[in-house]
């Protein structure tokens, strides 16, 4: 990496004229000479005629609809600030799901604002950086200038992708210092914006707006279920990339596999939309096992839970519990039949007119019976469900809201969401599991260190459900058929 590169501080709080210096920088400054042969000689590059992003008239139904639900009242939503990962390097930028929903736009620094306009509507406005000054030097001696980072567009070329008139975000901060009336805002995302408005807001409102736009998502349009279809067919072929390498993940660890995958997400998407959970052998039982620094061996299961997100932000999440070998020993596919089974009886429970809760209560009382049926839990299944016996093995619930969070719409209120009732549109995970860590002595030797776990993304239809991932095999047959063929 190349080490001149001098500002530390945000663009809009540099000076209009002057540059800081890195210490131990290799240059001692800039030359009026050349200051001056850096501020000529350059094309123009504007672009012209851009067509809209493909979600663009999405997001101004969506922004319609925040409109109508907050009339006469100021609406800022940050897309967020580069994070600093270590000295001078930054986190890579994700912008805030809020803002990436409402606007299409994936920029650092941006922000949504909604002016009051009339009695019920607004006018929106994004605030962007605009081009990186090519007179005061910002371009080549900003560290987030134009030629160490790559180019911005510019104002007129973001409204024509966009559809939303565009400002210079560096005048926002002062703008609503000043502003009048009521204002919601997104927190958590931009100090700047929210010191400019510590005295205008409250954080019960401000909670009001983030639920808003929670829920707001709990149901994809046209574009979004494309996007997630999107996702998980590349998901499904990095689950075959992964397959077809496991003997260099016997060689190495489980980080070869996590590798393997995340090339699959940077080809054809953004990134992974989780950290990627590589885990084998009894790794499995850690739900969330993301060092994926352990040993891949054969004889053992290998549990991949991941998720490609695309170029829009939205993810899939999708895992498989493999044989490592190949094939399950009869240990392996006891529990993991069982698994299947209750994701069977979650994924049928699935359709519009339901409980959130069903497909949950549905998969656990299968796992229930089977716990009681191995001798692992004292009948009936309807005492081991009332409390909750069965949790010692199955951990988690079975499924959660996917979108541009894997977790999405998190903030929703609790009746609108796991107290809810399902519509066509919403989409969702299906994931029982079975955990039976290493050291657990009330089970059987042979069932220590065996964790497995099926998950599949599933969209409510008008009559029933689709399973998106439907791409990768469920049945223990059909898993191992399936490695086979990918072994060759």
């Amino acid at each position: 990496m190349a080490d001149e590169l001098t500002p530390e501080t945000p663009e809009e709080e540099q000076p209009k004229k002057t540059h800081k210096q890195r210490k131990n920088g290799l240059y001692p400054g800039v030359s009026d000479e050349l200051a001056e042969n850096m501020r000529t000689g350059w094309a123009d590059t504007e672009l012209h005629g851009l067509e809209p992003i493909a979600q663009a008239a999405h997001t101004a139904a969506r922004r319609a609809a925040l409109s109508e639900r907050f009339p006469g009242e100021r609406l800022v939503v940050p897309a967020g600030r580069l994070k600093t990962r270590s000295n001078d390097t930054e986190y890579p930028f994700r912008a805030s799901t809020e803002y990436a929903y409402l606007t299409g736009d994936q920029t650092e620094n941006g922000v949504l604002v909604l002016e009051p306009a009339g009695a019920t509507g607004h006018t929106a406005t994004i605030y962007l950086l605009p081009r990186s000054d090519r007179e005061n030097g910002e371009f080549w001696l900003s560290g987030q200038g134009e030629l160490w980072v790559g180019r911005r567009h510019s104002l007129t070329e973001a409204e024509q992708l966009l559809g939303i008139p565009a400002q210079d975000v560096r005048e926002l901060a002062a703008a609503l210092t000043e502003a009048e009336g009521p204002v919601r805002a997104v927190r958590g995302h931009d100090t700047v914006i929210e010191s400019a408005l510590t005295d205008k807001v409250t954080k019960e409102r401000d909670e009001e707006l983030r639920v808003y736009l929670s829920e707001a998502r709990a149901v994809k349009d046209e574009f979004e279920i494309g996007e997630l279809q999107k996702a998980v067919d590349s998901t499904v072929r990095g689950f075959e990339d992964v397959v077809k390498v496991l003997d260099k993940a016997e060689a190495t660890s489980e980080r070869y596999i996590e590798g393997t995958f995340f090339l699959r997400a940077r080809v054809e998407g953004n990134d992974v939309g989780y950290g990627s959970i590589c885990a084998a052998g009894s790794h499995a039982c850690t739900l969330h096992w993301v060092r994926n620094d352990g040993d891949v061996r054969s004889g053992d299961l290998l549990l991949l839970d991941a998720g490609v997100e695309t170029h829009s932000l939205y993810t899939a999440d999708v895992t498989r519990t493999l044989p490592i070998s190949g094939t399950y020993t009869d240990i392996q596919r006891k529990i993991y039949d069982a698994v299947y089974e209750s994701q069977e009886a979650g994924i049928a429970a699935v359709k519009p007119g339901a409980k959130f809760r069903d497909f949950h209560d549905a998969s656990q009382h299968v796992l229930a019976e089977k716990l009681v049926e191995w001798g692992l839990l004292e009948g009936p299944v309807e005492r081991v469900l009332e409390l909750g016996l069965q949790r010692r093995w199955t951990l988690h619930g079975t499924g959660h809201m996917l979108g541009m969070d894997v977790h999405d719409c998190a903030a929703a209120r609790t009746e609108a969401y796991v107290d809810g009732t399902l519509e066509p549109g919403m989409c969702l995970t299906v994931e029982p599991g079975l955990y039976f860590q290493a050291d657990d002595l009330t089970v059987p030797e042979e069932y220590r260190g065996i964790g497995v776990r099926i998950e599949d993304d599933i969209l409510v239809t008008e009559d029933g459900n689709r399973n998106l991932s439907a791409g990768l095999p469920r049945t223990s047959t059909d898993v191992e058929a399936w490695m086979a063929r990918l072994k060759g």
